[in-house]
């Protein structure tokens, strides 16, 4: 299963980090404040759809996305369509990603930005905060109830913003006790990795309304969108049907829908 087997190479690799989590958590200190990911996506979502367009080079269930091409034309587009805050996949061995193409893209845009990846230690927390990200993503169906405490806990003691993962209502729930500001509903399977178009639409409803609610993956175009902003949501994070439109800038205006 993609989801097993990735989640166990990066188990593989945190188990090996011998690195103190304090000692890092100290070298967060002498940083710049981060550019305040959920503020912008809560102000953003006030007039329409908040968008949050992906860096993704590939994937395993689709293959080839961006490929090895620069990021910067895509980036480019992506803040000119109106994109409210980036996202980067920084997993190398299964999405072709790096802390290279974080670093670049926040270079290249004053968004604010999400590292996308596997997080399954505190220090992989940090590691977010340190190569420049605004925000680190805790999948919650890869995470024991314990792990969350303690990554949400070292989140704040590093000034980094958290979008909780989940895919049910159970899994709401054990984040809102978390007190996080962000939840997102991912409509693909992790398993499977099959996308289930009512998942977000049923979820919704488990999210107070001052929780930032969030719709990932399979967000097609801009009827997606629109049910899905009728339906509570402020926010979409969409990756593929952007990196493989002939206009990424047209696609992301399409879809902030009011």
């Amino acid at each position: 299963m993609y989801l097993e087997s990735i989640v166990a190479r990066h188990r593989a690799t945190a188990a090996r980090d011998d690195r103190s989590t304090d000692d890092l958590i100290a070298q967060c200190r002498d940083l710049q404040p981060t550019r305040g990911f959920a503020d912008r996506l809560r102000t953003d979502s006030r007039s329409a759809l908040a968008v949050i367009a992906e860096v993704k080079r590939r994937s395993p269930s689709k293959g080839e996305l961006w490929g090895d091409r620069s990021i910067a034309p895509l980036v480019g587009d992506y803040v000119a369509g109106g994109a409210s805050c980036l996202s980067v996949l920084t997993d190398v061995d299964h999405f072709g990603g790096s802390p290279a193409d974080l670093a670049e893209a926040r270079t290249l845009a004053a968004l604010p930005v999400l590292r996308k990846d596997f997080t399954v230690s505190m220090n992989d927390v940090v590691d977010a905060r340190l190569m420049g990200a605004d925000c680190v993503l805790l999948i919650a169906a890869v995470l024991s109830a314990a792990e969350m405490v303690d990554m949400v806990r070292v989140a704040r003691e590093v000034a980094i913003d958290v979008l909780v993962e989940t895919h049910d209502e159970s899994e709401v729930e054990r984040s809102l006790n978390l007190g996080v500001e962000m939840i997102g509903v991912n409509q693909r399977d992790l398993v499977t990795f099959e996308v289930d178009h009512e998942r977000a639409l049923r979820m919704v409803s488990v999210i107070p309304n001052n929780v930032l609610r969030i719709a990932e993956s399979g967000v097609r175009n801009a009827n997606d969108a629109r049910d899905l902003r009728q339906a509570g949501f402020d926010a979409v994070l969409v990756g593929e049907s952007l990196l493989v439109s002939d206009d990424p800038q047209r696609a992301v205006t399409e879809l902030r829908v009011s």
